[in-house]
């Protein structure tokens, strides 16, 4: 045995002296492909009316009974491969709510016709796939389909990241999330510094709303992506202070007539120089020591021509299959939000491998501020939450989670309360 472990070494050595960048390929080929992923499982009692008529006519739901959910808000299988010479990949399948399931039946009573009933609701997407090449750690260049980093909870958004049963609610009701996109990144380290810009298909003014602003604008419901209009997109953060990451992103692209069908205006037409310019920046930061987390983040949003955009897609196709939502958007948009956590277990040396944080969070977020010329003000996007729970961690890839929850509107609303109960996991098998 000895002898082998000799000869083994030997080789070795002399495969590093003759052609070294080929040898290290042969170390690391049994470490080249990657599994992982991470998943949530979450049951939810909310103490409001989830009835469509809640806000236009609150008075009437204000005693309504609590009701229950169970969900499976994501599950994702993550896979990676190192190809060598600077060159690999990844990818990630994504399951939101279960994905969803379609069957084919024959019905009796309608003399034996097939049908198809869909079983369950949910969304089966690709959420990542991309090809990099690594020129070194400074300058890298990813193609394909790839998360688009703006905003705190698409940079970060693996249930082992967050404290709250669901994403934190501030920006996950304005901006994609998890936005993914398919594009062009060019991304690197500089030493305390990491920056990453981006070129993508531009947003979809056709599916902005009042309740979620742009959030979603990078959906599609054709078997491609129109990219009619291409927008920009840049991350900068820092690691300069130690156990503190400060981070800004920014977003800018026009979003109207980038959909399947591009109009031709008339020169007295409105809509003639509508650009739907939508600006996002955000801001964040993360600090992390001695058993106490503390997390904030910023975010605003802009959109050019809100007025004649929201004339226009209220005024959007009719028929019953159409995707618009024919929704009034707002000029702009807002979320702020901060939590404090602290790991009780922290100062108990016997428990040192185990975490349990005690955390409370609050969010305040307004999906929908209209312009000085739009007439319509829906008061009920305006919101804070507050948010109170525990995290336990047994080991650092799994997360137990509890928390009781309360939405703050205006006064001639019902408030939400809601508590939570979750299961996660995040991370690599191999």
């Amino acid at each position: 045995m000895k002898t082998k472990l000799i000869t083994s070494g030997f080789l070795l050595g002399l495969a590093l002296l003759l052609n070294p960048l080929q040898a290290q390929d042969t170390i690391t080929k049994q470490h080249r492909l990657t599994i992982g992923g991470y998943g949530e499982a979450v049951y939810t009692r909310n103490f409001y009316s989830d009835n469509m008529y809640r806000y236009s006519h609150a008075e009437s739901y204000k005693d309504a009974k609590s009701h229950g959910r169970l969900d499976l808000p994501h599950v994702v299988i993550n896979l990676g491969y190192d190809f060598g010479k600077g060159w690999s990949m990844g990818s990630e399948i994504e399951f939101e709510h279960g994905g969803s399931e379609v069957a084919v039946e024959i019905e009796a009573e309608e003399t034996g016709e097939f049908e198809h009933e869909i079983e369950r609701g949910g969304e089966v997407a690709l959420e990542q796939f991309w090809i990099q090449k690594s020129f070194g750690k400074g300058f890298n260049i990813r193609m394909g389909h790839l998360v688009v980093p703006v905003g705190q909870t698409n940079k970060a958004h693996m249930p082992t990241e967050f404290f709250t049963c669901y994403r934190p609610e501030g920006e996950f009701n304005i901006l994609p999330c998890t936005w993914h996109e398919t594009g062009i990144s060019l991304w690197g380290k500089l030493g305390s510094w990491r920056y990453e810009a981006m070129v993508i298909p531009a947003l979809n003014s056709n599916m902005f709303n009042n309740a979620n602003w742009v959030k979603n604008g990078s959906a599609s419901a054709y078997e491609f992506r129109v990219a009619n209009h291409l927008a920009g997109v840049l991350r900068i953060d820092n690691y300069s202070v130690k156990n503190l990451h400060l981070g800004v992103s920014g977003y800018i692209g026009n979003c109207f007539n980038n959909d399947i069908v591009t109009n031709e205006f008339s020169e007295t037409s409105p809509y003639k120089d509508v650009k739907g310019t939508v600006v996002i920046g955000t801001a964040e930061f993360d600090y992390k020591a001695n058993g106490l987390v503390l997390r904030g983040n910023f975010d605003y949003g802009f959109l050019s021509e809100a007025n004649l955009i929201s004339s226009w897609n209220k005024n959007q196709n009719h028929q019953s299959f159409s995707p618009y939502p024919r929704s009034q958007v707002g000029e702009k948009a807002i979320a702020y939000g901060g939590e404090a956590a602290y790991d009780i277990f922290h100062p108990m040396k016997a428990v040192d491998d185990q975490k349990l944080y005690v955390f409370g969070r609050y969010d305040y977020y307004d999906s929908y501020i209209p312009s000085a010329l739009t007439l319509t003000d829906y008061q009920w996007t305006d919101r804070h939450v507050m948010t109170f729970g525990l995290n336990y961690y047994p080991t650092d890839q799994i997360v137990i989670k509890a928390e009781y929850a309360k939405r703050f509107l205006k006064e001639q609303y019902n408030d939400e309360p809601s508590f939570s109960v979750g299961v996660a996991y995040s991370g690599f098998f191999r």
